[in-house]
């Protein structure tokens, strides 16, 4: 499994609208695509105000080129929220489920 998380800064005073638009458009599009497992969203903290963040797991990396294209390490902005974004960044990690070390992976603490 892949975790992508990816984060948004969005413009100062946008916060209601952004909110309301990313659980309407952002997240739907995600769920819809073959692959897509799961998702958290993590909304804004006193230190960073305007930063949101989306982490999705998916099945595998060819899920994730078919949802992103062949530069899935880029971010993918449904029509419409581009406006938003001040800036953003997408990081992505090999994940496992159930506390396992994931294959050819060292368990943590292994020597």
């Amino acid at each position: 499994m892949i975790t992508r998380i990816f984060r948004v800064r969005i413009h100062p005073g946008m916060r209601d609208e952004f909110e309301r638009k990313f659980l309407e458009i952002s997240v739907p599009y995600v769920e819809t695509k073959r692959g897509y497992v799961s998702h958290v969203v993590g909304y804004p903290t006193k230190w960073k105000p305007d930063d949101y963040m989306l982490l999705t797991n998916w099945t595998s990396e060819a899920a994730l080129v078919e949802f992103a294209g062949p530069d899935w390490k880029k971010a993918v902005i449904p029509d419409g929220m581009d406006k938003y974004v001040a800036a953003c960044w997408v990081d992505h990690f090999q994940t496992n489920e159930g506390g396992h070390a994931a294959p050819g992976q060292p368990r943590s603490g292994a020597h």
